[in-house]
């Protein structure tokens, strides 16, 4: 197991160098001046060639990037121009937000997916089946913002029962934490659970197909013994691999998410710095969100381990 471990962490290096580089590149190859965004009303071309020069631009972009890497290494991924924040002290003061906003979306999707999965590959074929399979198609081709809005209107407008917009930290008032999370969280989830359950459903179809489903059957073992251990069991891998591919598409999601629910998280992070070209939060925050979904992965492959000793032994 250990050395699944090191081998799967080897693995990463060459992925976060190049995600790094890719991170530098597109940030650095975005039209317009950083020494003028500094310097404002002040951009005489005296002081935009000697702030050019105090900061490195006008270095090659190899040089100016091994630079940049040289200080993350050593954990300075630089400060904001514009408020003096440091691009660590930003995103932890947001993490936190984004990520319960994560967590929630996905116990959503799954809290969805999971039950309908079951239920249609235990009735597969049947009308229901053919209508949650597709109501699942139905709700992929509606887009995030859509449903915030029709969120919004429904719950905040016109029921009144949750706020539109805003944020309380859970230290402050749990309650109104949860409240102020639950239309940006169920938007998020509302476009998780088709994916859940589609590949849920098709993967437990397959299991039910199998000998060793029919030998649990001949045992005269209870349906739902047969339904939820025999064959959820074997198909949650897939499932595993779809919980983690959505934390990318929940960060993608989460920059539109929490702009209009004016969430104070890492998409909002992500939105100011780009209409501020503040660059060094662009590149610091957008490295850190690559960073941290390819440690999803590898926590993911982890996981795949622990279910299937197979893989870990490398004979699957």
């Amino acid at each position: 197991m250990l050395f699944f471990v090191a081998r799967r962490l080897l693995y990463l290096v060459p992925v976060l160098i190049a995600v790094s580089v890719l991170t530098f590149v597109i940030a650095s190859l975005l039209p317009g001046d950083l020494a003028y965004v500094i310097l404002g009303d002040q951009a005489t071309p005296e002081n935009v060639a000697a702030l050019r020069h105090d900061m490195g631009l006008d270095q090659p972009i190899w040089l100016r990037y091994l630079g940049w890497l040289w200080h993350i290494l050593q954990g300075d991924f630089g400060r904001s121009f514009r408020t003096g924040q440091t691009v660590l002290q930003a995103v932890s003061e947001r993490v936190p937000i984004s990520f319960e906003l994560m967590i929630l979306a996905e116990l959503i999707g799954l809290a969805i997916g999971v039950p309908l999965a079951i239920a249609c590959a235990a009735k597969a074929g049947s009308a229901f089946d053919r209508f949650m399979t597709g109501s699942a198609f139905g709700m992929l081709s509606v887009p995030t913002f859509l449903s915030a809005i029709l969120l919004i209107y429904l719950f905040a407008v016109e029921l009144r029962l949750l706020p539109a917009t805003g944020y309380v930290p859970f230290t402050e008032d749990p309650v109104a934490n949860l409240r102020f999370m639950v239309l940006p969280a169920l938007t998020l989830g509302l476009a998780e659970w088709p994916g859940i359950m589609r590949v849920l459903r098709s993967d437990m179809i397959a299991a039910l197909q199998e000998d060793y489903i029919a030998l649990a059957k001949a045992k005269g073992l209870k349906p739902s013994r047969i339904l939820f251990v025999h064959a959820l069991k074997p198909s949650s891998l897939t499932l595993v691999t779809i919980t983690g591919i959505n934390i990318g598409r929940l960060i993608g999601g989460a920059v539109i998410v929490e702009s209009i629910f004016a969430l104070p998280g890492i998409g909002r992070l992500l939105v100011g710095a780009i209409y501020t070209r503040d660059l060094i939060i662009l590149q610091g925050v957008v490295l850190l969100v690559a960073a941290g979904f390819v440690i999803m992965n590898f926590i993911v492959d982890m996981l795949y381990a622990l279910l299937d000793p197979r893989i870990r032994h490398g004979h699957a």
